[in-house]
């Protein structure tokens, strides 16, 4: 699979993984290198000696397209749709975490993974991602946009360059991997769209973080798209968990406040993705799992803007105070 371009590609940090069958962008490219080099076939497992691309297989399993995979709710949701009988691709930043996803789902559930090492914060990640899937003639009918992160400290605490890379994965990236891969699901007339949002979208937001906005803007495009989407065969469900334990605030630097938190706020990963597959097979406009849950999300329904604004948890307030 030579290609004349290889050594330019070498020269910008790109590079291809013959693990995992994926091309890797480790930079942001110039135009010249935005598009693959070559066609990246369908990754075959070190487990299942077979021939694995989907013209060879018999009776082809789903396609699941998780972001965000390498940890944390991504990683159960890419597990718990390879049990259901989904292949997947799976996509972030973290390549090591993907091959070895890949290597597990392989061996406990025959599931083929193709691997997708990209940063969704380079605004063409969205467009290249898809290029890839095509060119491998997959058929990707259940597309979960788990991917995101926090911001630490107030607004102007905060850089403008990690502002803007914040946003383009917060918003931009999931609507644009929706708006590719949702033609293709309305046309076979069968689709899941699960949007990974927050309950932090559905009450007040601590002082400027925009992580609750970017999220409210999720929870409110799914609804939008979910009624455009009514009898096309194509179910749209936002998700909104709560505290949740995976990564996330160790990757923010404040796993110690988060931990003074009571237990009853914080509820298992799994059974978040659970609750996800379970509200999206039924069409649910948005789940919120959890008991605690749910009646925090029925507070800041009822009750008005300036008491719930009262009631965020002081670890929150200082994870917001303190300096990225």
């Amino acid at each position: 699979m030579d290609d004349p371009r290889a050594a330019e590609c070498e020269s910008w940090k790109c590079r291809r993984n013959p693990d995992s069958f994926t091309f890797l962008k480790t930079t942001r490219d110039p135009p010249s290198l935005r598009e693959p080099w070559y066609t990246i076939p369908w990754m075959q497992s070190e487990v299942i000696q077979t021939d694995l691309t989907p013209t060879a297989v018999a009776t082809p399993r789903p396609v699941a397209l998780v972001t965000g995979a390498s940890s944390g709710l991504g990683r159960d949701f890419a597990i718990a749709l390879a049990q259901r009988g989904f292949d997947l691709v799976v996509v972030a930043r973290r390549e090591d975490r993907l091959i070895a996803l890949k290597r597990e789902v392989a061996s406990k559930y025959a599931a083929r993974a193709m691997v997708i090492a990209m940063d969704l914060a380079v605004p063409t990640a969205p467009r290249e991602i898809y290029s890839i899937v095509e060119g491998s003639g997959l058929e990707v009918s259940f597309l979960v946009n788990n991917a995101g992160y926090g911001l630490r400290g107030r607004f102007l605490d905060v850089p403008w360059s990690a502002h803007a890379d914040f946003l383009q994965v917060m918003v931009s990236a999931w609507l644009h991997l929706t708006h590719l891969f949702l033609p293709a699901m309305r046309a076979r007339g069968y689709g899941r769209l699960l949007h990974v949002s927050s309950l932090a979208s559905l009450g007040p937001e601590p002082p400027g973080s925009l992580y609750s906005p970017t999220k409210s803007m999720m929870t409110s495009a799914s609804r939008a798209l979910r009624l455009n989407l009514l009898k096309t065969g194509v179910h749209c469900t936002a998700l909104c968990p709560g505290f949740t334990h995976t990564e996330f605030h160790d990757a923010l630097g404040c796993r110690a406040q988060m931990n003074k938190l009571p237990k009853y706020m914080w509820m298992d990963s799994r059974a978040v993705v659970e609750a996800g597959l379970r509200g999206v097979e039924e069409n649910r406009v948005l789940v919120v799992p959890g008991a605690f849950n749910k009646f925090a999300a029925c507070m800041c329904k009822l009750l008005p803007y300036a008491l719930t604004s009262k009631l965020i948890p002081d670890a929150v307030l200082r994870e917001h105070d303190a300096v990225r």
